[in-house]
């Protein structure tokens, strides 16, 4: 009697967690309902969108405009350039550094200004820098969007302050983000939580204003941004087993928590497999006329693909000769890996001799005569 007690009782406790397991995977891979109006979760590596809410909606995007501004000033200046503030670039409204006409920062320095404490004015002395006025740097901001193919983004300023003239959109600002992080200073600006800076005039202390920083895992950036008028907007990113997510929300009252539960989607719909790892196929592949009999070819390089975590493997197709000739260089490629998925090709890898193979030498009867 007690060992039926037992054993019901270890049953129901069995069944409630796979209850729970079951109503957890369920959850996360719902998509989440958002305070947002507007809203994008990009994976940047096959430039594919997993969640769009009125993606293509124009609207301000306040501060979220300085990933554009720093991209464009890593680009065209380097880090250590003395830079001398301009008169024009003081006193501007909203966040600021306090910046004082004839202070000198380095370029570095007005970056982690311009990304963790969002100061417009950094924002203006860049732009001046670069450019000589804010105009001709909105064109080159410009400029650089239609580089990226984006049609629905207009820039006025470098630092997103009211202008209706100045807008963009979730899928647009997404975009935009995956750009700039391909920049590994940016990367390494937009990820960093707290820095001093120095100028000619005085130490400052900053804290990056995006929280996820700290409270999120994997978070890698990227940035904040709000003006009374437009709401509050925010871009971030997050990398978990080499798989990167990008989440945009534009006029989203309740910002942190939607950004949350769109990388928590992301990551519950996506993963990053290894196809092949480095050298994991070889294979000896008979020479004729060479000075050795066989060429160990493999991939000398690894290889990984993003799959939907319902996707079922692949499969591989070893595309290789059955012999090749003499004479054969280190590296040259002999053969291919094929993978691919449901019958369609998602990659391919080169097989590669491992050595060197020369022609072999013929030996005749001319070697034994020498001229007279």
């Amino acid at each position: 009697m007690y060992d039926n007690k037992k054993r019901i009782i270890t049953i129901l406790i069995v069944a409630a967690l796979i209850f729970s397991l079951f109503t957890i995977y369920i959850y996360s891979a719902q998509k989440p309902a958002l305070s947002a109006r507007s809203a994008a979760l990009y994976e940047p590596e096959t430039e594919s969108f997993l969640y769009l809410e009125n993606g293509s909606e124009r609207l301000a995007m306040a501060s979220t405009t300085k990933i554009m501004t720093a991209l464009l000033a890593i680009e065209k200046l380097p880090l250590d350039r003395l830079i001398e503030i301009p008169a024009d670039a003081v006193g501007i409204e909203g966040s600021s550094l306090y910046l004082e006409a004839g202070e000198v920062l380095s370029a570095e320095s007005l970056l982690y200004g311009l990304i963790l404490q969002s100061a417009n004015d950094a924002a203006e002395a860049l732009a001046i820098e670069i450019s000589g006025s804010v105009e001709n740097f909105a064109s080159l901001m410009n400029e650089r969007a239609k580089s990226l193919g984006l049609s629905d983004t207009s820039f006025k300023n470098p630092h997103g302050l009211d202008d209706k003239e100045h807008y963009t959109t979730a899928h647009d600002l997404a975009i935009i983000a995956a750009e700039a992080l391909r920049n590994e200073e940016f990367r390494k600006i937009s990820s960093c939580y707290k820095k001093e800076i120095e100028s000619s005039h005085k130490t400052r202390v900053l804290v990056n204003h995006n929280k996820l920083l700290k409270s999120y895992e994997g978070c890698i950036g990227v940035k904040t941004g709000y003006t009374k008028k437009s709401g509050r907007s925010l871009v971030s990113a997050a990398e978990r087993d080499g798989l990167t997510l990008i989440a945009v929300t534009i006029t989203a009252p309740d910002d942190w928590r939607d950004h949350t539960a769109l990388l928590d989607y992301g990551f519950s719909q996506l993963e990053k497999r290894l196809l092949a790892a480095s050298g994991e196929y070889s294979f000896n592949l008979p020479v004729l006329d060479g000075d050795k009999d066989f060429v160990t070819v493999s991939n000398k390089d690894s290889i990984y693909k993003i799959f939907e975590k319902s996707d079922s493997d692949f499969d591989i197709n070893i595309k290789l000769s059955r012999y090749t000739a003499a004479p054969i260089s280190k590296g040259d490629i002999l053969g291919e890996l094929i993978f691919s998925k449901g019958g369609e090709e998602i990659a391919r890898i080169p097989l590669t001799a491992d050595s060197a193979v020369n022609k072999k030498e013929r030996k005749g009867l001319f070697r034994f005569f020498k001229k007279g």
